[in-house]
């Protein structure tokens, strides 16, 4: 392939286009990942750029097609696990793009929330902003986006909320489903640890435990329920309040995985083993889930992948000739799965009796 340009000098948008044999045009639509190309000539063309090392200015892609390629991520949430994976998803699906992440932490009870939104806005001109929860479900926040005219996906709402997409798990299923397993095993006794009231997850799990202990007859004993805020130290508080009771439970499932480990760390302290004396459950399938002992049987929110379609939304949508969402298509659920380690096994087990099993 022929130099191009002068020696140590950036390849331009010009030299790709001549170097291709086709427009600037068409390969301003190969990089900005639009419509009406064809496969083989697309193909070619980022062949050229690869080969050229071709690196469009940011400044050029937004004069030229009205966009900034660049999207935000708010969050307001204790568990750094839960946001580091949300970030990493989004992350990699916007380098894989072309468009770049900016991710901000809002206080979710700030008094100025709305102006600091839309300051944001102003500053930044994103393509689109990702909201998790709870600034999700905030109305000052959704009502700065949407004076301010700007796309936003909202992962893991409360409700579904009328023109704006959303991306989430059925946390209820999922929690339904952990607790049946828990039953399956033969505990009756089990304790459930919901998160913070204005965390939406934090009531679609308890719904879920509670659905799955009456359909198999069995009263929701409220003494048998703590509420923490999904992190480490409210779980050892919920556990040591909730191991004191004479009729202790055999199971305790713990509304995030922070908190379940917390529980794991209280019974220790105790003295009591588990899953032999105590079987423990969380959810979400954080890093500590898998490095602690026994390993932790959670559910493995799909965070990663919710983050990814977050960001595959706000790109169709910026799209100048993306049609608009079809009904079926504007609120989206992503599967989970349920992860069964070493923390769970049948009541009162004799040593060694549990099976290996993740």
């Amino acid at each position: 392939m022929a130099n191009i340009g002068k020696a140590g000098a950036a390849a331009t948008i010009t030299d790709v286009a001549e170097q291709s044999g086709v427009s600037i045009k068409t390969v301003s639509r190969v990089i900005n990942q639009e419509s009406g190309v064809h496969p083989a000539t697309r193909e070619h063309v980022l062949k050229v750029v690869a080969a050229l090392k071709y690196r469009p200015k940011l400044s050029a892609r937004s004069l030229a097609g009205a966009r900034s390629f660049l999207i935000g991520l708010l969050y307001y949430d204790p568990s750094a696990a839960f946001v580091g994976d949300v970030q990493q998803g989004a992350t990699l699906r916007c380098r894989e793009a072309g468009y770049h992440l900016v991710v901000e932490s809002l206080h979710n009870d700030a008094p100025d929330l709305a102006q600091q939104v839309s300051r944001m806005v102003s500053a930044l001109q994103p393509d689109g902003m990702i909201l998790t929860p709870p600034l999700c479900d905030n109305p000052a926040v959704l009502k700065a986006l949407r004076e301010n005219q700007t796309p936003c996906v909202l992962m893991s709402p409360a409700r579904d909320v009328k023109g704006m997409p959303s991306v989430r798990m059925d946390d209820t299923k999922a929690a339904e489903e952990m607790t049946n397993l828990l039953l399956g095993l033969g505990h009756q006794r089990i304790a459930f640890i919901k998160g913070p009231s204005d965390q939406a997850a934090s009531g679609l799990r308890y719904q879920g435990y509670a659905r799955a202990m009456q359909s198999h007859g069995i009263a929701v004993d409220p003494a048998y329920v703590c509420t923490g805020d999904f992190v480490f130290q409210s779980g050892v508080d919920a556990a040591q309040q909730l191991l004191s009771r004479r009729a202790r439970p055999t199971a305790i499932f713990a509304g995030n995985d922070d908190m379940a480990l917390g529980v794991l760390a209280a019974a220790q302290r105790l003295g009591l083993a588990v899953p032999n004396d105590l079987s423990i459950a969380g959810f979400d399938d954080s890093p500590g889930a898998r490095l602690v002992w026994p390993a932790l049987t959670t559910v493995r929110q799909p965070k990663n992948e919710m983050a990814r379609v977050a960001v595959e939304m706000l790109i169709a949508a910026n799209r100048s000739d993306a049609p608009a969402l079809a009904a079926d298509k504007l609120h989206r659920v992503v599967p989970h799965e349920l992860v069964v380690r070493d923390s769970t096994s049948t009541p009162l087990a004799k040593p060694g009796a549990h099976t290996r099993r993740a």
